[in-house]
């Protein structure tokens, strides 16, 4: 569709956002990618049991002793045994029940990852501890450690894990409840002369709906009478106005112009566009949720190690010393499992990652963002709105025997009381050349053309090229780039207007950085190839799709990632299902929400470069986030061989205490090698 076939702008004074309802966070279940347990679990319930779990967790470590020795600050008294029993039922039912529905989905799944080592790590200190209780008091002479200050401490730190990742990659609303709020919640169902109002679900292909001036159109279907312009950047994604008469195709979610519109559906519900579009934003968020994290894959691996060595050690060690002997040993090696220092390691990087970016100009919304820089080899990046202002500008003005400013006066006049993007510019334009402040009269909307009005007695007309030929008049049409305007006094032209949208100050310095960075750009646009062209030309981009549909974008994802995992910029809702299929999705700040809510991070700061320095930042993190996994998990890798007694043989066995201390000592490390995580080092 050239764009010189478009309209003027004056026709449509209306709204170009959405009308998106804000979504009230308290009310969502927020999606934790890694931990399907943690999925129904919201950040309220999470902060609850958190606090209730910490304020159990204090007398049980203060009456407790550690690993069997009692601390300095340990408190104990008579009957301090059976409160800290008490206690710690309390806690594990509150706090532990989390873990454990994870547990389930991962085991139901065949995956057990950090899940059912936590909850392994729970029952194991939980119940093994109830049995010390009850054999220290009731069988003679018997005295078995307990590990309630163990099973203390690892539901509060895993629980707090958990809540500072849930509070670091907490979703900006579902992208699919941000698409649905895109349709009106009624219809004009025409039922013969009588109009009647329906609400969407009841709609069938076939009835005749009117919508009205500034209405979104509540399904897919054809103009059957009426004439308007209609904002279809839902589509496109480009915010020209497309004119719409009999016989010409619609889509729901598209907002109307100043027209009314009778039209005949087509396609309603999920068979619509903005339907369909819904399923495939789902699918590929749902794909991408299942990605495996490296944390997950660590867990699984200790997971097993843990429970062969523990069943192993049973075995062996009930021969060699017998049943009550190998039963401790089992369970030391099981306590030892514990992930203390793992349950942290990874969410202390994302919230220390997360801060430094927003610093930045970057807000992460998807942990996964922090592990999808390292092998980055193409960048599909939208053109308006994201390496374009989305904000139009007058390219260049032709004049038939009339002053250049004097013809830019005429126009701002016409053009003084519409709120259009493309009238903007135009009256702008005569500010910033000074050009003489002219008033308008009777100024009239020529419906899906353009304007007319009186300026200085004078009668003149701001209409489009099909005007000028379905008029028979004759002129000379240009052959720019953009939307064309044309100028006309007593039928005759006497300037014309082109108007197009304006590349970012900083596009071309991003799209190089991109390049040093071994990363190939992909210019991926809704609009028409020559202007894709000229954009690719100015930023130096080879690659480019033009005229792309939101199916065709989130297919050239697909495409792209089968060469290489790929990275998606954009800003309006037909980039949607394309963010969410991205191995890495940035959305831009002053897009739309659909946008936001379906991208993994959105920049803030409205400076493209910003986005070359989150990818450098989420690379340090993702080093960051192996050398915590090492400290957490290299400690369990030596402590659980030693606690079966692998070196038994030479007197080498791993006593609980220094195991805990080690335990302890790692998960202190790897708090403060998060925390020295900086900006780039170039950076104040």
């Amino acid at each position: 569709m050239k764009m010189t076939e478009h309209s003027h702008h004056d026709m449509a004074d209306m709204p170009m956002t959405e009308n998106m309802a804000d979504h009230d966070m308290s009310q969502h279940h927020m999606h934790m990618t890694a931990d399907p347990g943690m999925a129904n679990m919201d950040m309220t319930d999470m902060k609850r049991r958190f606090w209730w779990s910490f304020g159990l967790m204090i007398p049980i470590i203060i009456i407790t002793p550690f690993m069997g020795l009692s601390l300095p600050f340990t408190l104990t008294f008579p009957g301090s045994n059976w409160v800290t029993a008490i206690l710690s039922v309390l806690l594990y039912f509150i706090g532990s029940k989390p873990f454990f529905d994870g547990a389930k989905s991962e085991i139901k799944a065949k995956k057990p990852a950090m899940m059912s080592l936590v909850s392994m790590g729970l029952l194991v200190t939980f119940w093994y501890s109830i049995y010390a209780l009850l054999a220290n008091q009731f069988v003679h002479g018997t005295h078995i450690m307990d590990f309630f200050w163990e099973f203390a401490t690892l539901t509060v730190i895993m629980l707090l894990g958990h809540r500072i990742e849930m509070a670091a990659t907490m979703k900006a609303g579902d992208a699919t409840d941000k698409l649905r709020a895109l349709m009106p919640n009624i219809a004009h169902v025409r039922h013969g002369d009588m109009m009647m109002d329906m609400p969407l679900h009841t709609l069938k292909p076939g009835m005749i709906v009117q919508v009205l001036a500034g209405e979104a159109f509540p399904a897919d279907g054809v103009v059957i009478t009426g004439h308007s312009q209609v904002d279809e950047s839902l589509m496109t994604g480009e915010s020209q106005l497309i004119d719409k008469s009999e016989n010409s195709p619609v889509v729901g979610g598209t907002i109307n112009g100043n027209g009314s519109l009778d039209l005949r559906l087509t396609q309603v519900g999920n068979n619509s566009f903005v339907g369909q579009l819904q399923g495939v934003l789902a699918t590929s968020q749902d794909q991408k949720s299942r990605v495996e994290t490296l944390a997950d894959r660590v867990a699984s691996y200790l997971f097993w190690l843990a429970l062969i060595f523990a069943l192993v050690a049973l075995i062996v060690w009930t021969s060699l010393r017998g049943l009550s002997a190998a039963i401790n040993i089992a369970v030391t090696v099981l306590v030892i499992a514990c992930p203390h220092a793992l349950g942290l390691a990874v969410p202390l990087v994302i919230q220390r990652t997360k801060s430094v970016a927003a610093a930045q100009g970057i807000l992460i919304k998807n942990r996964k963002a922090l592990t999808a820089a390292n092998h980055l080899q193409f960048a599909l990046i939208d053109k308006t709105g994201t390496l374009t202002t989305g904000k139009f500008s007058v390219n260049r003005i032709i004049t038939y025997g009339l002053d250049e400013t004097q013809a830019v006066a005429i126009m701002s006049a016409l053009d003084s009381q519409s709120t259009h993007p493309l009238a903007q510019s135009i009256t702008a334009y005569g500010r910033q050349i000074q050009a003489p402040l002219l008033q308008a009269e009777n100024v009239t909307n020529i419906a899906g053309y353009g304007v007319s009005g009186m300026v200085n007695n004078t009668h003149y007309l701001l209409v489009s090229e099909r005007f000028l030929s379905e008029k028979h008049i004759l002129f000379t049409p240009l052959h720019d780039e953009g939307s064309i305007s044309y100028l006309l006094k007593h039928d005759q032209v006497v300037a014309a207007i082109s108007q197009g949208d304006t590349v970012r100050d900083t596009a071309s310095e991003f799209v190089k950085h991109l390049v040093q960075l071994g990363i190939t750009p992909v210019l991926v646009t809704g609009d028409n190839i020559k202007t894709a062209q000229n954009v690719s030309a100015q930023l130096g981009i080879s690659a480019i799709h033009a005229q792309v549909s939101p199916q065709e974008k989130i297919a050239l994802v697909i495409k792209y990632q089968q060469l290489g995992d790929v990275m998606m910029i954009g800003d309006g809702i037909n980039d949607a299902p394309a963010l969410a299929q991205a191995n890495l999705s940035i959305a831009i700040g002053a897009g739309t929400q659909v946008a936001q809510a379906a991208a993994d991070a959105v920049l803030i700061a409205n400076q493209l470069p910003k986005i070359i320095d989150f990818l450098q930042l989420i690379k340090r993190a993702h080093t960051k986030q192996i050398q915590n996994l090492w400290w957490g998990a290299g400690y369990n890798i030596i402590a659980i061989p030693l606690a079966a007694g692998v070196l038994a043989a030479i007197g080498l066995m791993l006593n609980p205490m220094i195991g805990a201390i080690v335990m302890s000592l790692s998960t202190i490390i790897v708090t403060l090698n998060a925390m020295t995580l900086k900006a780039s080092p170039n950076k104040k």
